[in-house]
């Protein structure tokens, strides 16, 4: 690619990260949450991978498949959490400490702090689909077609 593809792409990538970062920690209180906000991200990596050729990236795999499993254990742990009442309880909520905080009465004006274990499964959802969508982008085009120019 061009030298203004490849810095644009340098600009560009931080900014969508921090995007889907922020569709990830909000995702308990607007429409959005661990998903939407790894598929955002992910596409900083497609966009990386994109402009500066495949090649560079072929490293990247073992971290991405280390990711995704680090997601999938979050996951299932958060959900193991609570097994004493029921599977997946938010034993978190309303305990106090960080993402504990009472609900307050009448529309919640967006605080983080007051979703319990939500934002911790948006987290470890948004690691998983940044893995996987990552690795799915970096195999399609390392093992892709030629290009047809």
């Amino acid at each position: 690619m061009t030298v203004v593809v490849r810095t644009v792409a340098r600009i560009i990538a931080p900014m969508i990260l921090a995007f889907g970062g922020y569709v990830i920690m909000h995702g308990h209180l607007t429409p959005g949450g661990g998903f939407q906000g790894g598929a955002v991200a992910a596409s900083a990596l497609a966009l990386l991978a994109i402009s500066f050729g495949f090649g560079r990236w072929k490293g990247i795999k073992a971290p991405l498949s280390f990711l995704e499993d680090l997601g999938a254990l979050a996951f299932v742990a958060l959900g193991f959490l609570g097994i004493g009442y029921t599977f997946f309880r938010n034993v978190l909520a309303a305990s106090g400490g960080l993402f504990g905080a009472p609900v307050p009465p009448g529309p919640n004006p967006g605080l983080l702090e007051t979703g319990g274990t939500l934002p911790l499964m948006n987290w470890a959802v948004g690691l998983k689909v940044i893995a996987g969508l990552g690795s799915v982008v970096l195999l399609l085009g390392l093992f892709g077609g030629e290009d047809d120019r």
